[in-house]
């Protein structure tokens, strides 16, 4: 059977809710500057915890931003899929009205789902017992919620999708927001991710020896480990001739993507299943490695990843490897959006000319290779036509967006 004609699909609209500010924007403008969002936890008790600094999310007033849902009624990370998705609109200059009207839908990754909500009702039931939990936080514990929000708060008919892929979440929804637009099936998509900081999930990553001292620095040869951290993401895709026909801002085309699994270890990624997923995603995009211009890295700043993250490229490119920099060196890691503030700010890259930078870099790995160009410190002005955009998890999922300046 012959494969369904597809329309191209760019990205429009950028929304972001982070902890270098609120909206695309500011967060753009952090990465640049090589800003750093880490700061001691306050969203829990940090008491016991020796390694106590995480990204969070400051000055989030989600009454200001959203118009249709009340915060009240949602969980954290529902909140910021949700503003993220409403900024993301905003962004494109599509009017709301017409969007609702529209065959549109939403797709959003998580990791931990409410796990902020689920640390509170863990709280009441040690505290008073399972009969006296608070209804409406139970209520908001379902991860699905996540996307409902979004749906909810731009009055979307179309898919409400919420997929729990972990740390390569918001790429598995991007690719499936590309397979819907460019399939005919939705004539807009809203896709991202959203998470909040927990203390089971900080509690998590520190027994496993994986949470860094003060900062996080990928590719450093001193690197510790990784920071947890929050926030929510969201890109508007279209087809190409809708967003040229109204006259939109285009940051960005999406070749394709790819994703598979290899189920080889819980926590250690694996280099030959990495290589072959970034293969996988040049050949379903159309490009060859030649072409790539940046690979925006998964990059969390553990020994394991960034040397198998690393050799897995240097698998595929040989000896042309392209810049490999993690914007997890200035907002910790995000979890299930992490992959989708790497694609926002992938279009912006491509969109402004410039290179986001490995910001806490101060001596790269040796054993990395000499030849690795990570972007240490601040952007690098440059003129990246096609870039890679990483996100593997737990398990061995591994997803790769593949997005490109607009040939027209």
């Amino acid at each position: 059977m012959a494969e369904p004609a597809r329309r191209r699909v760019v990205v429009t609209g950028l929304g972001a809710i982070s902890s270098l500010g609120i909206g695309a924007r500011p967060f753009i403008d952090g990465i640049k500057a090589g800003r750093s969002g880490i700061s001691p936890i306050e969203s829990f008790d940090r008491t016991g915890f020796p390694r106590s600094n995480a990204g969070e999310v400051r000055g989030f007033e989600p009454e200001k931003l959203l118009h249709n849902i009340s915060p009240a009624e949602w969980g954290r990370s529902a909140q910021f899929a949700a503003a993220a998705a409403r900024l993301a609109v905003e962004d494109s200059g599509l009017d709301p009205e017409l969007l609702a009207v529209s065959r549109a839908g939403s797709s959003m990754g998580t990791t931990n789902g409410e796990s902020s909500v689920v640390d509170k009702l863990t709280e009441q039931w040690v505290q008073d017992g399972p009969g006296r939990l608070t209804p409406e936080l139970v209520a908001q514990v379902p991860a699905g919620r996540i996307s409902a929000a979004v749906n909810t708060e731009l009055g979307l008919t179309g898919e409400a999708q919420t997929i729990g892929t972990a740390c390569s979440a918001s790429n598995y929804a991007l690719g499936y927001g590309y397979d819907q637009v460019s399939l005919g099936d939705s004539d807009y998509m809203i896709c991202g991710g959203a998470d909040s900081v927990n203390r089971s999930t900080h509690a998590g990553f520190y027994r496993l020896g994986s949470i860094a001292a003060e900062v996080s620095r990928p590719f450093d040869a001193e690197r510790d480990g990784i920071l947890t951290a929050e926030g929510g993401v969201a890109l508007l895709l279209e087809p190409l001739d809708a967003a040229l026909e109204r006259g939109a801002r285009i940051y960005a085309e999406v070749l394709g993507y790819a994703v598979n699994c290899d189920a080889d270890h819980m926590v250690h990624p694996h280099r030959g299943s990495i290589a072959e997923c970034i293969r996988q995603a040049h050949h379903n995009s159309g490009v060859v490695p030649e072409d790539v211009d940046y690979v925006c890295a998964h990059g969390t700043g553990t020994q394991v990843n960034d040397s198998t993250e690393v050799g897995a490229v240097r698998e595929v490119f040989g000896d042309r490897m392209p810049p490999v920099s993690s914007i997890k060196s200035m907002l910790g890691h995000t979890m299930g959006a992490a992959a989708g503030f790497g694609a926002l700010v992938c279009c912006a890259a491509i969109h402004e000319g410039f290179l986001p930078p490995s910001a806490t870099v101060r001596k790269v790995d040796p054993a990395l290779g000499s030849d690795l160009d990570c972007v240490p410190g601040q952007a690098r002005k440059a003129s990246p036509r096609v870039v890679e955009n990483h996100g593997f998890a737990f398990g061995g999922n591994n997803a790769i967006v593949m997005l490109a300046e607009v040939n027209r």
